[in-house]
């Protein structure tokens, strides 16, 4: 596995890409967050804890250092383990 990058690092690099925002989200433990989506697209890296993205009928369990991606408007459901968990994400509208 790739180290992680700082945040500056990963904000650069994403707004070197075109993305438009770039923004440090944190979850609480036990969050659950049923089937929405988001008006842009996004990518993201996790950087502490671990959460379960559910997206297209498959699910993904997602820890430090795991990365993943959205397009825009894609039906989507999250939940954050015992720790919660924190990830940078980059967004593009």
């Amino acid at each position: 596995m790739n180290p992680l990058p700082t945040f500056d690092e990963f904000k650069s690099q994403a707004l070197a890409r075109g993305f438009d925002e770039v923004l440090e989200r944190r979850w609480d433990p036990g969050t659950v967050l049923d089937t929405h989506s988001h008006p842009f697209a996004v990518e993201a890296v996790v950087v502490q804890g671990e959460m379960w993205l559910a997206c297209e009928g498959n699910e993904r369990h997602l820890g430090t250092g795991d990365r993943f991606t959205l397009a825009r408007d894609v039906p989507h459901a999250e939940r954050y383990g015992a720790e919660g968990a924190t990830y940078w994400v980059a967004r593009r509208s």
